[in-house]
């Protein structure tokens, strides 16, 4: 399934089963940042407060940045271990360093969801690890990247990191669209069996500003 929205004006410019369920695998992180960036502009938070690692955080499989349970990153490096290597442990402390709790945090990303308007996308964690109960469409992902754009232009060229570096580690972006396509400047990649392969993706070239989704491709290669 599919969709492509003129971001300015809405329009829909294509559609493929744009209103199915699906599991949104990573593209779960998009919400994650959304209340990240939100807590940012309310003064809440700010890039350099310290999210401390939980045992809880810590645990989840991979992909994962691989903090020891009682270390902390800063909130930046948390939104670009996020944007590059779509770290598991890394959402999960986010989560909990926002929410309080990680099942606090899913009732904050599926409200916050309503009010966007993306009625058919309930969440349950802030990963994106199958939960079977947490389902959105193409169309309500669509939502989601215009929202972020329009909501936080201070913060959404996060999402075009090529790389970033942490400690030794030098971690590059799953979005291989990024700097090989003209004008595309993020959203963010999923996958997972149940899920398959989902992208969300952004591009600004000629004056037109466009938001594509790929649900449930069979593979990377498809998905681009």
């Amino acid at each position: 399934g599919g969709i492509v929205v003129d971001a300015r004006t809405g329009k829909v410019l294509y559609s493929e089963n744009a209103d199915s369920l699906r599991y949104p695998a990573s593209l779960t992180k998009m919400m994650t940042l959304y209340l990240t960036f939100e807590a940012l502009e309310a003064g809440r938070i700010k890039l350099d407060s310290k999210v401390p690692v939980s045992a809880n955080a810590a645990a989840e499989p991979p992909s994962k940045l691989g903090v020891g349970a009682g270390r902390s990153v800063t909130v930046e490096q948390a939104i670009l271990a996020l944007v590059t290597r779509s770290a598991n442990d890394i959402a999960t402390a986010l989560g909990e360093y926002i929410g309080g709790s990680e099942a606090r945090f899913a009732q904050m990303m599926t409200a916050k969801a309503r009010s966007l308007g993306m009625t058919k996308t309930t969440y349950r964690n802030a990963h994106g690890l199958p939960n079977t109960a947490q389902m959105t469409t193409a169309r309500d992902q669509a939502r989601l990247g215009i929202a972020l754009r329009q909501h936080f232009p201070q913060y959404y060229g996060y999402f075009s990191t090529r790389s970033f570096k942490f400690g030794k580690q030098v971690i590059g972006n799953h979005n291989r669209l990024l700097g090989a396509v003209r004008g595309v400047d993020g959203i963010k990649t999923g996958f997972t069996r149940a899920a398959g392969f989902n992208l969300v993706t952004s591009a600004q070239a000629d004056g037109r500003s466009i938001v594509g989704v790929v649900m449930g491709a069979p593979s990377g290669a498809n998905r681009n």
